[in-house]
């Protein structure tokens, strides 16, 4: 039987999911050295050589680690899981990962039915406050629905307040999501959330760069972020504070030449104060799903023009409008002193002024005319006379 060395490399990144932190840059340069194979050989080797700039200390750890690591249970594991483990190289391995150098992920633990590198290309991350206030969460949930309406995938974190409003909002429209968790994909977190989790393995895509089993820590959550803002095509910012993991997010997407945004709030909340912040810094203001779309979609998706609602008498000819400026409230004035308001003609302005009438904005009142009294119905019957 011949020996795939695409089985050895899988292997060795899958035990090395175990072994180092996701993030490491000093792991990412020994791995781009030695391949995952050698590098996983020269940690499980008691007497390995040292690995130039990686600390004796951090060494000891991952040699430590390497001992005990068993990669083919945990790749049974997510296989009975209905799960994958991607790696660089995979056909679904999505390619834009590779911005992030030395920092790129080892290996994807994932589950659920769809292509993650089709998804991928054609994905936004929407993230935000966990404590949010309900204006964040409709927000969120909105601009979910409506990224799903025209074909988006949401990414977010899967985390309390605005991830999970950006998640159920894509849900509710019959959309794509995927979820980029800092635990292993098949350790809920948080608690509360076990069933909108099940929802998106189900539905769309649990993804994580941590092994079956692992949970999460503070730092994991600030490494789990760039890994969103590689994985999409932009950022959208709901409500954080100046201190917010979303602001991490939005600024690797910008570090990454991604498009990063941001949904305005009160200028008296402190959970819009980091958007606010991010605006000021370059990012887009958006309000909807069309906005983003413009942005981060493909030439000729255009939001639609924005104005306030037609008024009736937006739709008049430029000569009647200009009589209809000249007409009093009250008294009623003579057609020759509006024909001398509006610039114009005795005879014009009388024509303009029966047209007015029947369009129900002017009405006669004795020998004068006046602006339609709103107050009572007016009646299309012209009236004799000058």
């Amino acid at each position: 039987m011949t020996h795939d060395p695409r089985d050895a490399e899988r292997l060795a990144r899958a035990a090395l999911t175990r072994i180092v932190e996701p993030g490491d840059e000093q792991a990412g340069r020994a791995l781009r050295v030695h391949g995952a194979t050698g590098l996983l050989a020269l940690l499980r080797d008691p007497g390995g050589a040292p690995l130039p700039g990686t600390a004796p200390r951090r060494l000891a750890g991952w040699r430590h680690r390497a001992r005990t690591t068993a990669p083919e249970a945990d790749l049974d594991h997510i296989t009975r899981l209905g799960g994958r483990f991607l790696v660089p190289g995979d056909p679904d391995w999505p390619t834009q990962l590779d911005d992030l150098g030395d920092a790129r992920p080892l290996g994807l633990w994932t589950r659920g039915p769809a292509a993650l590198r089709t998804w991928a290309l054609r994905s936004v991350a929407l993230v935000g406050a966990r404590a949010c206030t309900p204006y964040g969460a409709h927000t969120a949930a909105d601009l979910a629905a409506g990224l799903s309406r025209h074909g988006w995938v949401v990414v977010s974190g899967a985390a309390y307040g605005i991830d999970g409003a950006a998640h159920r909002g894509a849900l509710a429209a019959g959309g794509a999501t995927a979820a980029v968790l800092a635990s292993g994909v098949d350790t809920p977190y948080p608690r509360g959330h076990s069933g909108l989790l099940d929802r998106i393995a189900q539905q769309g895509l649990l993804i994580g760069e941590l092994p079956p089993g692992s949970h999460p820590t503070p730092s994991r959550f600030i490494l789990r972020n760039r890994v969103i803002a590689a994985l999409t095509r932009g950022t959208v910012v709901v409500e954080a504070q100046h201190r917010s993991g979303s602001l991490v997010t939005a600024r690797a997407a910008t570090r990454l030449g991604r498009h990063t945004m941001g949904v305005p709030g009160p200028v008296t909340s402190a959970l819009s104060a980091g958007v606010h912040e991010l605006l000021r810094g370059g990012a887009t203001l958006v309000t909807d799903a069309d906005e983003i779309v413009e942005l981060v979609g493909a030439i000729g998706d255009l939001a639609p023009a924005r104005r306030g609602p037609v008024l009736p008498r937006d739709l008049l000819h430029p000569a009647a409008a200009q009589v209809l400026e000249a007409l009093p409230a009250h008294p009623p004035a003579p057609a020759t002193e509006i024909a001398r308001r509006a610039g114009t003609t005795p005879d014009d302005a009388l024509a303009r002024l029966y047209e007015l009438h029947a369009l129900g904005h002017a009405e006669r009142d004795g020998d004068g005319w006046r602006l339609t009294n709103s107050g009572k119905p007016v009646s299309n019957a012209r009236r004799g006379g000058p």
